[in-house]
């Protein structure tokens, strides 16, 4: 398959651009961000909460 170059990227971004648009590329966007935050809300809150689980277990 080889490497891809800068070309062969900027052509492919051009192909999605034309097939999806714009908007519903940047809601697509926007989606993906809030489901990443949520899942780093997921992890904080679950460390936290696992902490004293750990203590308790290891007396």
């Amino acid at each position: 398959m080889g490497s891809f170059s800068l070309w062969h990227w900027l052509i492919v971004l051009l192909i999605v651009v034309l097939v999806f648009g714009t908007k519903k590329l940047r809601n697509i966007g926007s989606d993906v961000g809030g489901a990443v935050n949520e899942f780093k809300k997921a992890v904080n809150d679950g460390k936290g909460e696992s902490k004293p689980d750990e203590l308790s277990d290891k007396k």
